[in-house]
């Protein structure tokens, strides 16, 4: 069978036929279910509108449901069926290829707006029904015998006709009159209905104020209450009902019968019972979830007499690497898996377990004392992790990281406990992972002032608040000012100066490294041009330049270096790129072909913190470098004096090794004069510290160089 697809208009009206088809049975209309089709199509129009909206407007919903009672399908089956379907073929008629999970949950959210508009226009229904009951019952008992068989007519058409309960009892709760939708609410005879007084229909769930406004009705000190009310059926079961009770009073204003209105909300309160489990709980495992979690949690940490709380929040180890491998279906079977394990952890009263989402859980215990409690909750959980977790044939090991936090109610909000757990359970994970960390404030307000400073990065760079700072490098052989290393500053607003160490692996992670480096190499070469300019007679004074290894393995090293060089016109040979050991260690010829070039234009490739990486020391062969930078952790036993024999020997072993193979040795953090004259005697070629000068602005090199050049 050929023929062009279905169009959303087509779609559109399938859903309405199917919706007229279900709800026509149970509606008191004198329509037919064509006519009834039609006048369901523009509902369902709105309904496709609502689904696909940008944002959720519960009064679309709210006025559907008002729409069915206007089209007389007030049986609350119609409200039912109305609801079935929309559960069943909204999403699928005219939710069109949108992101499901997303469509269902509006679908979901939409059906309780539905049974909430149903439920206020039949109320409004309700109460201009009971008027003009109330208007009816009087007039019947206070016409003249003319009036009161058309009023009793009347009378009798609205009571019987009427789509909600009515009954009417004297003031000594005498059943007197049902109608017949009463009758079916109970499903019960009308002897057996009449049969009971009204302060009978007890029910365990009635709330304190019911019978207490029953009592002031009866006496006359109200005219009406309304409330929401539970009976028991004959058959056991709970008949919730919105009850509207009122009083009626003879000629002369005297209290004389009392007339009940209600209308059953079982189905509807049944509904709103599900769409809140949906709302509180997680699909996949059942555990609570977030929102019912935050309920939970700020009620823990805002009780008061003495209460504590504690939390653990657990992320499980390498749960990507399973997704990653053996698919999502797995994943989701271990973590069904996982959260039952966690449940059975936490039985006790004051205790709960909930899936924040993805592979995080949290578990909450309160009470007295959760100090010894909550180190008690994570052991359990660690210990039910432990046994493997079998999956299609395979033993999958369980690890988990959990972050503890404990304390008095009161103190902090639930936002502050759940941060400080997180980073918490961070720091366990980055501790190797498999344990439990207890929470440290000091160690909070650090990872906050790390976000902080990560967010803060990038509108840092563009406002201009780095700078630079240079240390000089200086010739041991004669003491002349040999260059400088380039060390980049931020002037933060609120911290002040920060050292490199502060932001540096935190441009790293975010990737801001690379047009910050790219911005202090410009600089850096812009200084060196003015230096030579400034002072040419002395010679060029070369600039130390410290690479990322982001930054080496950014496509655009080689070709911004240039760019910049060109640009400012400085010499290939006055630049210099710090490499640090720890990041050649084990490099492939990729990863060193940028370095190869650069060092066959002339740029001179340092390896800093030589020493510190473990490395091959044959690896120098093949690594582009001129010069090694000496770790100063090898030269600190040369501070005092006699220096340390076996830091002498080490030294210059590494001096003698890197001069036969031609490269240069630069020592950092020289701090003595002993010390600098011990490296000389060594053989190192340059040197950097305290000793010659503190990083500073530029203007000092100046000095330096000049004192230097006039001796």
């Amino acid at each position: 069978m050929t023929g062009e697809p279905d169009g959303p208009e087509d779609r559109l009206r399938r859903f309405a036929t199917i919706w007229s088809r279900a709800v026509f049975p149970v509606t008191s209309t004198s329509l037919t279910r064509p006519e009834l089709e039609r006048q369901l199509l523009p509902l369902a129009r709105r309904l496709s509108d609502a689904l696909k909206a940008r944002t959720f407007d519960a009064a679309a919903g709210q006025a559907v449901g008002a729409a069915l009672v206007a089209a007389h399908c007030t049986d609350p089956e119609a409200l039912s069926r109305s609801l079935d379907c929309v559960d069943a073929y909204l999403v699928l008629y005219c939710g069109e290829d949108g992101p499901q999970e997303a469509l269902r949950t509006r679908s979901a959210r939409l059906q309780h707006a539905m049974a909430a508009g149903f439920a206020g226009a039949l109320r409004e229904r309700t109460l201009a029904e009971q008027e003009a009951i109330s208007q009816a019952a009087l007039n019947a008992r206070s016409t003249v015998a003319e009036a009161l068989h058309a009023s009793e007519a009347r009378f009798r058409a609205v009571f019987e006709g009427a789509a909600i309960g009515i009954g009417i009892a004297d003031l000594e709760g005498n059943i007197l009159q049902v109608n017949g939708a009463l009758l079916r609410m109970f499903g019960g005879s009308e002897q057996g209905v009449r049969g009971r007084k009204v302060p009978e229909w007890t029910h365990p769930e009635d709330a304190p104020q019911v019978w207490r406004l029953y009592e002031e009705l009866v006496r006359g000190e109200r005219e009406h209450y309304h409330v929401e009310k539970a009976f028991y059926r004959p058959d056991g079961t709970a008949l919730w009902t919105n009850l509207t009770v009122s009083l009626l009073r003879d000629a002369d204003g005297r209290p004389q019968y009392q007339l009940a209105l209600m209308e059953d909300t079982t189905e509807r309160r049944l509904l709103n019972l599900r769409l809140r489990y949906e709302a509180t709980h997680d699909a996949l495992t059942g555990l609570p979830n977030r929102t019912l979690f935050f309920e939970r949690l700020e009620k823990a940490v805002s009780a008061g007499n003495d209460q504590r709380f504690g939390l653990c929040y657990l992320d499980l180890d390498g749960f990507k690497t399973i997704n990653d491998s053996l698919g999502h279906a797995a994943g989701d079977r271990l973590l069904v898996e996982v959260a039952d394990r966690l449940q059975s952890c936490a039985t006790a009263p004051g205790e709960m377990v909930a899936r924040l989402g993805g592979d995080e859980f949290v578990a909450l215990t309160t009470g007295p004392d959760t100090e010894r409690e909550v180190d008690a909750l994570a052991d359990r959980i660690m210990n039910a992790l432990v046994t493997p977790v079998r999956i299609d044939g395979r033993e999958l090991t369980v690890r988990g990281s959990i972050g503890i936090v404990e304390g008095p109610a009161g103190e902090r909000g639930p936002a502050e406990v759940l941060r400080s757990a997180d980073i918490t359970m961070y720091r366990a994970k980055s501790a190797g992972g498999n344990r439990f960390e207890l929470a440290d404030p000091e160690a909070d307000a650090r990872a906050i002032t790390r976000h902080g400073l990560t967010t803060a990065l990038p509108a840092a760079l563009d406002r201009g608040e780095f700078f630079i700072e240079y240390q000089p490098l200086v010739h041991l052989g004669d003491g002349s000012v040999h260059g400088a290393e380039a060390l980049v500053r931020w002037l933060h607003p609120q911290h002040g100066v920060l050292g490199p160490d502060r932001f540096i692996p935190l441009a790293e992670h975010t990737g801001l490294i690379v047009p910050l480096g790219r911005w202090v190499l410009e600089q850096s070469v812009r200084q060196a041009r003015q230096w030579q300019e400034r002072h040419a007679d002395s010679g060029p004074l070369r600039i130390n330049v410290n690479l990322s290894p982001c930054q080496l393995t950014h496509p655009g090293l080689v070709q911004d270096t240039v760019d910049i060089l060109e640009r400012e016109g400085l010499d290939a040979e006055a630049l210099c790129l710090e490499v640090t050991e720890s990041a050649l260690i084990g490099a492939d010829d990729d990863l060193l072909k940028p370095l190869r070039r650069l060092a066959e234009m002339g740029v001179d490739i340092a390896l800093d913190d030589f020493g510190t990486g473990y490395s091959n020391l044959a690896n120098l062969r093949r690594l582009p470098v001129s010069i090694l930078k000496l770790d100063r952790s090898f030269t600190q036993g040369m501070q005092q004096f006699p220096a340390d024999p076996v830091d002498l020997k080490i030294v210059e072993g590494i001096v003698s090794l890197a001069h036969s193979l031609d490269l240069a040795v630069t020592v950092e953090g020289v701090e003595t004069g002993a010390q600098a004259e011990q490296l000389r005697i060594l053989g190192c070629d340059t040197a950097q510290g305290w000793y010659y000068a503190r990083p500073g602005p530029p203007e000092r090199l100046h000095e330096l160089a000049l004192v230097d050049a006039t001796g």
